[in-house]
């Protein structure tokens, strides 16, 4: 097992047009989220959260040039957010439409969360698959998302994104 990689680390110079936001209007929806760099140079995603239109979720995704990862088993994201739910998600492929998805609740503080990527499951628009979960042979993609069914302002703030 290696140590760690960085994935992504934000800081001043972190160019937030790295990250694509997708928010649920492209199915309808009229919910708004954004990512920002704040003056201590973290990633800030926010937004509001809105039901109206069959809405509900707000989501940014980093895309990678895709690389093997099978030397290590989790990712370790450093955060501190809102109290809400979010999801951390994957790609292991630049062409695949599924993503392997964790659930994790924020806390107001600073904090680490790692996730095995051996409870990563597989998910396609909010679906469950009957999938293996994911087997960390690849990386080509990593997001977080809110979709709590709630209409709701959040704020989770990054630092950084790692594996190990």
């Amino acid at each position: 097992m290696n140590d760690s990689k960085s994935i992504f680390e934000f800081n001043n110079k972190s160019n937030p047009k790295q990250w694509q936001v997708v928010n649920d209007d492209v199915m309808g929806g009229l919910s708004m989220g954004l990512i920002q760099i704040n003056p201590d140079g973290n990633g800030v995603f926010s937004g509001h959260i809105s039901l109206k239109n069959n809405g509900g979720f707000c989501l940014i995704r980093h895309d990678l040039e895709r690389m093997p990862v099978g030397s290590f088993s989790k990712f370790v994201i450093k955060i501190k957010g809102d109290g809400k739910k979010y999801a951390f998600r994957c790609k292991s492929g630049e062409h695949q439409r599924h993503t392997y998805s964790y659930d994790f609740k924020s806390s107001k503080k600073w904090e680490t969360i790692e996730i095995p990527f051996k409870e990563m499951e597989a998910v396609f628009r909010g679906d469950e698959l009957k999938l293996p979960n994911y087997h960390g042979d690849y990386l080509a993609q990593i997001a977080i998302i809110i979709k709590n069914g709630v209409e709701e302002d959040f704020t989770l703030e990054i630092e950084s994104i790692k594996i190990k």
